[in-house]
Parts: structure tokens; sequence; C-alpha cells
């Protein structure tokens, strides 16, 4: 099989995920409604180091529809929380992996690294981009003014499950194969 056929592959594998990690999170008591372990965004942060960014995009509405269709809120205003958390936590993600990606200055004797970002670093900040977009939202749709007073709890917990996330990606990243021969694959196909 060629690798222009499994880098096809890889947005419904990275949305099946979506869709397992949907079922796992709605299976978990919630406190508050909009609190949530953020489990989804695993393969949105993956996807950033092996698919484009067209199809990140893509992946995010298939992680939209997964989580809707799980917990009942497709149709619902809740999806509109599930949306702008989304969109703005993979935004920000693939515009902080744009700017600060692993570039490499090539000489005759070595390659240094000029900028590098981990998986910690871009869950925290898709995290903070989620819940503001989350807040925001929030503020207009159901809390107006009072949205100060659950702020405060939505950050901390995104911050702390965002924490959590990039730590859990950074480790899979570093230890699985499977990710290690994408990575492989795709720069052999950034070289050519």
């Amino acid at each position: 099989m060629n690798s222009h056929n499994q880098k096809e592959k890889l947005v419904p594998f990275l949305a099946s995920l979506c869709l397992f990690f949907a079922a796992i999170e709605n299976a978990i008591p919630k406190p508050l409604p909009f609190l949530r372990l953020g489990l989804t965004n695993l393969p949105v942060i993956l996807a950033l180091f092996l698919i484009p960014k067209k199809k990140i995009l893509l992946l995010v509405v298939f992680k939209i529809l997964a989580q809707g269709i799980i917990s009942g809120t497709l149709f619902s205003y809740v999806i509109l929380f599930s949306a702008g958390s989304s969109f703005a936590s993979a935004l920000a993600m693939m515009g902080l992996y744009s700017l600060c990606k692993k570039s490499v200055e090539k000489t005759a004797t070595n390659e240094r690294k000029l900028f590098s970002v981990s998986a910690v670093g871009i869950s925290l900040f898709g995290s903070l981009a989620g819940t503001l977009a989350q807040l925001v939202l929030a503020r207009f749709i159901l809390f107006g003014e009072n949205i100060k007073y659950i702020a405060p709890v939505l950050l901390v917990s995104g911050l702390i499950t965002g924490l959590l996330l990039g730590c859990f990606a950074e480790l899979f990243m570093q230890k699985s194969l499977w990710f290690k021969k994408r990575i492989e694959q795709r720069l052999q196909e950034k070289s050519k």
C-alpha cells in the first residue's frame, strides 16, 4: 500500500478515535455540563503532526458530530458550545504548531532546531482557547454577567485537563511505534 493511501486512511482512523473517546468521556459523570476531560482532543493533537491543516479541520467536524451523537446533543444548543470550543481549540493548536513547529537550519556539519513545541504546550494552548470560546458563548447564550462565577472553575479545570492530556499525548508520541512510523513516512514524503 502506498503512502498516499495510508495518509488518506488517517482521517477516518482519527475520527473513529474521536468517536471512541467521546463514548468514554460521555460515560464519566460530570459535576457541571460543560466540564469535560477533552479526550476527543487527543486525535486532533496527533493529527497536527500527521496530516495537512485542511484535513485537521475535517477531523474537527467529525469530532463535533461524534460528541453530539454520543451525548445526544447534536440537535440542541449544546452543540454550539462543542463546535465553538472545538474550532477555537483546533485553530489555536494549529496556529501554535505552525508558528513553533520544528524548523531545521541545515549547515554543512550539523542540523540545529530553531523552534520546537511539545504536545503539552499545544494541548494547554488549545485547552485555553476552547475554554475561552465556551465562556464567551456561555455569557451570551446562558449566563450573561453571571459567567464570572463559573469562569474560574472552567479555566482551572481546562488547565488541569489540558496539562494531563498533553502529557499523555507527549508520552504516546514518544513511545508509540505506530506514531513514529507515520512521522517517518511524512518526513520521507516531504523530502521527495
